[in-house]
């Protein structure tokens, strides 16, 4: 059941805002840095026992929700318009996708709910053979709040793909992240991974988030606006998207 697209952001905004940056991490123009203190929590020593940081692949594909307002369930872009109004063939997939199962997601969020995940069905910055569906989700936000990891877990609960997980506790370093991750991660990619993401709880509430790219990262270089206008799906299993 498709909306009026014409509605500019159905939810009066972004869907989701940018991670900043750990130091260290490759950074593109309009990125910025966590603030050294945050970087410490995550990384080095937590304040107290009411820190917990979980850490988890960062995933490269394009960032994009499934919300439902009003009691309809939409599919959009990061920047919060109708995915179907997008001039990118991959959201115009995304949304297909998401009408395809619209049972799915209305059975599973409540109204004013989103589910964010990255939508990797096309090669940005690195190519995946996927052993399962495109759509990879990482958080389900309510207006501006996140939905803690424990009981965004227990919603899931297998419903959805969710980012490996590398760590869950105390602070944890780059270098171990990395070491975790692996070169290729978890998720089928075929090029080295993205990075991680660093999610810090503090008594039952997100607190911050912050996220390390590889140095020798290069952002979308598989993009047909970058590749000389060759565009790379990546492999999945399951249903043909159209």
């Amino acid at each position: 059941m498709p909306m009026n697209t014409t509605v500019r952001k159905p939810l009066g905004g972004k869907s989701y805002g940018s991670i900043p940056h750990l130091p260290g991490s490759r950074r593109g123009p309009a990125d910025h840095g966590c603030h050294e203190g945050q970087a410490r929590i995550a990384t080095q020593q937590c304040r107290d026992r009411h820190d917990r940081v979980i850490v988890q692949e960062k995933l490269d594909g394009s960032n994009v929700c499934i919300a439902k307002v009003g009691g309809v369930v939409m599919p959009l872009t990061r920047a919060g318009y109708h995915a179907n109004s997008s001039p990118y063939e991959q959201h115009h997939r995304f949304a297909g996708w998401m009408y395809q199962n619209y049972i799915r997601f209305d059975e599973f969020l409540a109204d004013g709910e989103r589910l964010c995940g990255e939508w990797l069905l096309q090669a940005h910055g690195t190519r995946y053979a996927l052993p399962h569906e495109p759509f990879v989700a990482f958080d389900l936000i309510t207006g501006p709040t996140r939905t803690p990891f424990d009981a965004f877990m227990e919603r899931v609960n297998g419903k959805f793909v969710t980012p490996n997980v590398l760590h869950v506790g105390g602070p944890l370093s780059i270098e171990k992240a990395l070491e975790h991750l692996r070169p290729f991660g978890w998720h089928g990619a075929i090029d080295p991974v993205e990075g991680a993401v660093w999610r810090v709880e503090r008594k039952g509430r997100v607190d911050f988030l912050c996220k390390y790219v590889r140095p020798e990262k290069v952002d979308g270089c598989f993009l047909p606006e970058i590749n000389g206008g060759v565009t790379i799906w990546n492999t999945h299993p399951g249903e043909q998207l159209t």
